[in-house]
């Protein structure tokens, strides 16, 4: 997930960035509102995370003025003010959620999880299929992950799709043999985890979290592990 963090503490900044690295999202950092508001701006983040106490453009504003410009990605204001009434004013000036500092990182991961589930069932339409960063667009038969275009082959985009569209349910090679090459299984053949292998080459080696996965003695899983 791509997002955008706008706080201008530097120590906070660092652990926070630490941890949503680690969890797979694409951060970039503000360190003042008016960065903060130029990058929101001219950059395609699928998230903002936004402190109110900011050099330059306070949060408030920052969160007004993207609303009016008609930008769609999820704000979650991360403040130190936590009376209610800061809090209306927040959600009221466009913000999605919002916390208050002191938190866990625990619960803010937990807050991007939702926010992450509630866009794409706003966003996303019926002919693309998610997970993850892993995009399919089954129209155009393409498939991107994060920023970068994976170019496949015709039989590796045939067991992508098969896979994505049985996320998180184990699969036999046999049922893939059948699904994707539409032959009946023979046992002295390897050609699924060949394909297999040449998924996780353009699809994971690059990329946090893994999606493919070993299921020992019985198959494939596609599934992510982070959320």
């Amino acid at each position: 997930m791509k997002i955008l963090l706008i706080e201008d503490e530097p120590k906070l900044v660092s652990i926070i960035q630490r941890d949503l690295t680690a969890e797979g999202h694409e951060l970039s950092v503000a360190l003042d509102g008016t960065t903060g508001l130029e990058m929101a701006t001219k950059m395609d983040f699928q998230l903002i995370i936004l402190d109110i106490m900011l050099p330059g453009i306070n949060g408030i504003e920052i969160c007004r003025r993207l609303r009016q410009a008609n930008q769609q990605a999820a704000i979650l204001m991360l403040t130190a003010l936590g009376t209610t009434e800061n809090i209306v004013v927040g959600l009221d000036s466009g913000a999605d959620d919002y916390m208050v500092k002191p938190f866990s990182l625990a619960e803010l991961n937990a807050r991007i999880r939702t926010l992450a589930r509630r866009n794409t069932a706003l966003t996303q339409p019926l002919n693309l299929i998610q997970v993850a960063d892993l995009v399919i667009n089954t129209d155009e038969k393409s498939v991107k992950r994060g920023n970068k275009t994976i170019e496949l082959t015709a039989t590796e985009y045939r067991l992508l799709e098969f896979l994505v569209r049985n996320k998180n349910h184990m699969l036999s090679r046999i049922e893939i043999l059948e699904h994707v090459w539409n032959i009946d299984f023979n046992m002295g053949t390897n050609v699924v985890d060949v394909y297999i292998n040449y998924l996780r080459k353009k699809v994971d080696k690059d990329f946090e979290p893994k999606l493919i996965h070993t299921v020992i003695g019985m198959g494939y899983i596609f599934k992510n592990n982070a959320a």
